[in-house]
């Protein structure tokens, strides 16, 4: 491990997915695994339940909370949080999590992903393996843009505030600047994600110019990913980000 990265611990890790969505562990995998890792607090964030293919079943709540429950007794020395990563949306309300199910999870994170409806799936699933509609100036950016904007503005004004935006740049063409301007805004969380490339160095360096605080997710779909920071704090130190505005991210 580089000198650099090794003076560095991560203290929790809160973008993990498990077998409730289209992770290959169990939630007590992953809070096995971050027990291992030293880690203080772990979030179970599996895929909102707009996804075609693997989006939560919202049927299965219960399930897991009861489960968290039941571990939180037998694994006192770490924090178990049931979270969800939503997927953002162009129409009302923005989410695949609606203001009125935001009391049945302890953190809320949203992103881009692939096999939502309403979401412009079909031209950004060209533009990321093709290069087509993407453009600077594409309309396809301008309206990826607005979507997430929407997200980070309706869901706050609705209590359903979004605490991480996960992985902003990845699946399409996005405006890295105006998503940092209003995660600024909101007070949201941008995540570093290790599983993506996204940010990138660049767009590390165009959202630190606002007033804004990073977390690195490890964003684990297998338990021996939960903890992992390295290549992201990596990332982060090349853009000159100063490690204290990442907030899960100590000196040991």
């Amino acid at each position: 491990m580089d000198s650099k990265i090794a003076k560095y611990r991560m203290v929790y890790d809160h973008h993990t997915h498990t077998i409730y969505s289209h992770g290959k562990g169990t939630i007590e995998d992953n809070v096995k695994a971050a027990i291992a890792k030293g880690l203080e607090s772990v979030a179970i964030t599996d895929h909102g339940p707009g996804h075609l293919t693997y989006g939560i079943d919202r049927n299965k709540l219960p399930q897991m909370r009861a489960e968290i429950n039941e571990l939180s007794q037998r694994y006192p020395q770490i924090k178990i949080l049931l979270g969800v990563e939503a997927n953002t949306l162009r129409v009302e309300p923005f989410l695949d999590v609606a203001p009125e199910e935001r009391t049945q999870y302890d953190i809320l994170l949203a992103g881009y992903h692939f096999g939502i409806p309403h979401a412009g799936m079909v031209p950004n699933y060209l533009s990321s393996h093709t290069g087509l509609f993407g453009g600077e100036t594409s309309t396809l950016k301008v309206k990826n843009t607005a979507m997430i904007l929407d997200a980070l503005y309706y869901n706050r004004e609705h209590g359903n505030h979004i605490d991480v935006l996960t992985h902003p740049g990845d699946k399409g063409p996005f405006d890295i600047e105006d998503i940092a301007k209003a995660c600024a805004d909101t007070g949201t969380l941008i995540e570093i994600n290790d599983k993506h490339k996204h940010l990138t160095v660049e767009e590390i360096k165009i959202a630190a110019a606002y007033d804004v605080k990073f977390i690195i997710g490890s964003d684990a779909h297998i338990p021996s990913k939960v903890g992992s920071f390295e290549g992201p704090l990596a990332r982060a130190l090349e853009a000159g980000l100063d490690p204290e505005r990442i907030v899960n991210i100590k000196e040991k």
